[in-house]
């Protein structure tokens, strides 16, 4: 039985539970169907027969030891991971500008963060992975229990995550990739390739890309490590279970003939829209769906400025040089066409 047709079997109970609405009282009666769904039948830490089902046919979808369901954001599998593999006084390998749940992360584990440097972009302005040597000189030189890599960054830059798990197996590090926003990679061979079945612990956001509600995401296991016992220190005993039946229909649809159209669909609207526009100067990152732009002559700044007010168009990340939009599974070729016209007549 699936998530979604357990949710639906309580249609027809009268519960005498929390969530104390009773799937009756909605105070936001536009999410009316989301409280008829939301239930408090268990807890995650001792799955069910649906949930536990749905967690392992991910696993074979994605070819990974365990795929946990998160509804928490990368956050929390972040968190998880490094609490699974790190103990007190450890030291752990993290970037600098990392999403701060990195080095919180490493706070909570009671271990030492060791900083590095990433390449950087000058042209436009953001930063790219860090040196492959440069990082295996750190390893060397402080044996690290972990390395977490950003990879694909925010503006689209992959990592060569075969070559660093392959020298963190030299010093017993455990490679740990916050690939939140590369959720559309295990399905497309037009996408970098994904680490979910390289590195030790992979996370990945399904509502940045992969058209998932927030905070949905996916902790991916690789190990013989007990990643349960540590996600039961961070999340909630009263999950979403509208939440995780979305997940299992999120993973579902990507998996699908209809999904992995849809994404292939995606990255070729993406190219005509870069071929249509030879007045804008695109940045060659290894993920097309990170539009990342600039104009000659006015800053990321001005741009962005200039697509809110004149084009009624928000990006999603802006610096001096250069601006970003985030495309995903839900962006469609009208709204694509709608941001080719604005950039042409910039």
């Amino acid at each position: 039985m699936s998530l979604l047709n357990l949710l639906k079997k309580k249609f027809f109970k009268t519960l005498f539970t929390t969530p104390s609405h009773s799937q009756k009282f909605f105070l936001l009666s536009k999410f009316r169907q989301f409280y008829k769904y939301d239930i408090s039948e268990t807890d995650t830490h001792n799955p069910q027969v649906a949930l536990k089902s749905a967690e392992e046919k991910a696993s074979k979808i994605y070819q990974t030891k365990k795929t946990h369901f998160l509804t928490n954001g990368s956050t929390s599998g972040i968190i998880t991971a490094v609490l699974t593999c790190v103990k007190r006084n450890d030291k752990v390998l993290i970037w600098k500008d990392a999403h701060i749940c990195h080095q919180n992360a490493v706070k909570l584990a009671g271990a030492e963060p060791i900083f590095y440097e990433t390449n950087y972009d000058e042209s436009f302005g953001i930063s790219k992975p860090a040196d492959i040597n440069y990082l295996e000189s750190l390893l060397q030189k402080y044996k690290p229990k972990a390395l977490i890599i950003t990879s694909p960054t925010y503006e689209g830059f992959v990592s060569d995550i075969k070559a660093l798990k392959q020298i963190c197996e030299k010093t017993n590090t455990y490679l740990i990739v916050d690939e939140a926003h590369g959720a559309l990679y295990p399905f497309s061979e037009k996408l970098p390739q994904s680490s979910v079945n390289i590195a030790d612990f992979v996370v990945q956001s399904l509502h940045k890309t992969a058209g998932g509600l927030n905070p949905t995401a996916l902790l991916h296991n690789n190990t013989d490590l007990n990643s349960e016992k540590a996600l039961e220190m961070i999340n909630t005993t009263s999950p979403s279970y509208p939440l995780l039946a979305s997940i299992e229909k999120n993973i579902n649809y990507l998996n699908s003939s209809k999904g992995r159209k849809k994404i292939n669909e995606l990255i070729q609207n993406i190219l005509n829209l870069k071929n249509n526009c030879p007045n804008i100067e695109f940045c060659n990152n290894d993920d097309i769906t990170k539009i990342v732009i600039k104009v000659k002559g006015i800053s990321g700044f001005e741009l962005s400025e200039k697509l809110y007010d004149e084009f009624n168009i928000e990006d999603e990340k802006t610096n001096e040089k250069s601006t970003m939009l985030l495309t995903g599974i839900g962006t469609d070729k009208q709204k694509l066409n709608r941001l080719e016209q604005s950039l042409k007549k910039l």
